[in-house]
């Protein structure tokens, strides 16, 4: 058992404390990425249980995102600074406390609310946990103990849109948050027994400015994403607060030009390999982060399944995605990030047309199939492009490559959620959304707009060379073996 006093140093871990410090960060693992698909298949019976429009509870999965793009570049500062002990039990209590009152909530506002505290605790316990595991385990050790923490960051988009979907199903849409409760209460008593206490005694000063400045900047344009096209503000305020943001966000950048410990160091843009990956990989996730939102209102409101058939059939992505992970590294040994993420770019973006010509006459085993080839493409995508964030990163920066790589991936997310609700919303107008025969073909046409776009987001990667990530794939030069990030491969479990 870990004492509660000074700080611990790497070594006086004991062999009890790294025999279950994994299943520790395990469980924070899995309950994280258990809640960010287990309410994709929910949304339309909480829509009819709140007495909204479906499309209307995009928030509801944008603002646990959004807050997890806000929160996660301070979790390494805090952890430095409090210690990971007292920010992981925190991060593990602000997760319980939104599941909590999300299971609560009467309405879609105080719902949303709840979701944002979700997601600041969820914010800072992968990386926390992430930390811990990097100073209490020696580099010999680190990847197979990293390999095997994965694996709930798997099983939690596997079982997530499944499990929800039975709850709906014969319970309460409330119990979706609440089984989250008896895993935080096991994860809280492991803490106290297993987590180490690290900590920094020269950690540098929070970037309180920048802070402010990215996450205001962020937040604003997030709302105006939420109302647009929902008529609840005219033009001209929508245009102002665009402004506004854009403003904030640029404010941000010459902050941290001049700052000497920025919240996030964006000088790392100018490595060319990281730079594609970063925004090669937000525009392609702005085409693909719809699709986990929107499939389920196809097959619930389109095509009349219950919502535990339609979690059942997504779960052929998230076991590609397992499979995946097993050819990856070979294939981009064989073909190079270049060539994977240009052609693969295309094919993903082919498989989410492909859903325009799912109807009520589409055979079940013919959607399975379908989702098997888009979990596949997805999967190594995003691995392609979550490994290329540290081909050319010094080891010095790659913490801080890190923080930039996950922030953008939770902001593409959530915008991704919107420009598909964008999208659907548009084409379906002033209609009633639960009407079948007007929903399918404005999803259909939704799904061939995100489709175009994720197959145009494949230029972003024509700025590679043929050697570029050689380093990881070993493509055209000995290196080290594709080692991903946690969130790089729990992305690609949910389709991120």
């Amino acid at each position: 058992m870990m004492s509660t006093g000074a700080a611990t140093t790497s070594s006086e871990v004991s062999a009890e404390t790294r025999k279950f410090l994994p299943w520790l960060v395990a469980v924070a693992l899995f309950m994280e990425n258990l809640d960010a698909t287990i309410v994709n298949t929910a949304v339309p019976t909480m829509a009819a249980n709140l007495g909204v429009q479906p499309l209307s509870l995009k928030g509801v999965l944008t603002s646990y995102t959004l807050a997890l793009a806000v929160f996660i570049p301070i979790s390494g500062w805090m952890a430095d600074r409090f210690g990971t002990r007292r920010v992981f039990k925190l991060a593990v209590i602000l997760f319980m406390a939104g599941s909590f009152f999300c299971g609560l909530a009467p309405n879609v506002p105080l719902l949303v609310a709840a979701r944002i505290l979700q997601g600041i605790g969820g914010a800072m316990m992968t990386p926390v946990g992430r930390l811990a595991l990097l100073r209490a385990f020696p580099r010999s050790e680190l990847l197979r103990t990293m390999n095997y923490v994965i694996i709930p960051a798997l099983l939690g988009p596997l079982l997530g849109p499944f499990a929800g979907g039975l709850i709906v199903h014969w319970l309460s849409w409330r119990m979706i948050f609440f089984v989250n409760i008896p895993l935080a209460l096991v994860g809280l008593w492991m803490i106290e027994r297993y987590m180490p206490d690290f900590r920094d005694a020269d950690v540098a000063p929070l970037d309180r400015a920048g802070f402010v400045l990215f996450g205001a900047g962020i937040a604003l344009l997030s709302y105006v994403l939420e109302v647009f096209g929902e008529h609840s503000l005219a033009p001209g305020p929508i245009v102002f607060l665009l402004v506004i943001s854009l403003l904030l966000l640029a404010a941000y950048g010459w902050h941290a030009q001049r700052d000497d410990a920025p919240l996030l160091k964006l000088d790392l843009l100018k490595v060319r390999t990281f730079r594609v990956a970063v925004i090669g990989g937000f525009v392609t996730r702005l085409g693909f982060g719809g699709m986990p939102f929107l499939l389920p209102l196809l097959y619930q409101i389109g095509l009349g399944y219950p919502a535990w058939k339609a979690g059942l059939l997504t779960m052929p992505q998230a076991l590609a995605a397992m499979g995946m992970k097993l050819i990856s590294a070979p294939i981009l040994k064989r073909l190079g990030h270049r060539t994977i993420l240009i052609g693969n770019t295309v094919l993903l973006g082919l498989t989410m047309m492909v859903f325009t010509q799912i109807g009520p006459a589409t055979p079940e085993w013919g959607i399975l199939w379908l989702s098997l080839a888009q979990g596949f493409f997805a999967s190594l995508q995003f691995t392609a492009m979550n490994s290329l964030v540290y081909a050319d990163v010094s080891d010095r920066d790659a913490s801080k490559a890190g923080s930039i790589a996950s922030t953008a991936q939770q902001l593409s997310l959530s915008f991704g959620v919107a420009f598909g609700s964008l999208f659907a919303g548009y084409f379906l107008g002033h209609v009633n959304q639960s009407d079948a025969a007007q929903a399918v073909p404005a999803l259909h046409k939704a799904f061939f707009a995100l489709g175009t776009i994720t197959i145009v987001s494949s230029l972003t990667f024509w700025g590679l060379r043929s050697g570029d990530g050689s380093s990881i794939s070993k493509h055209t030069a000995r290196g080290r073996r594709i080692d991903v990030a946690i969130e790089g491969d729990a992305a690609a479990a949910v389709g991120k």
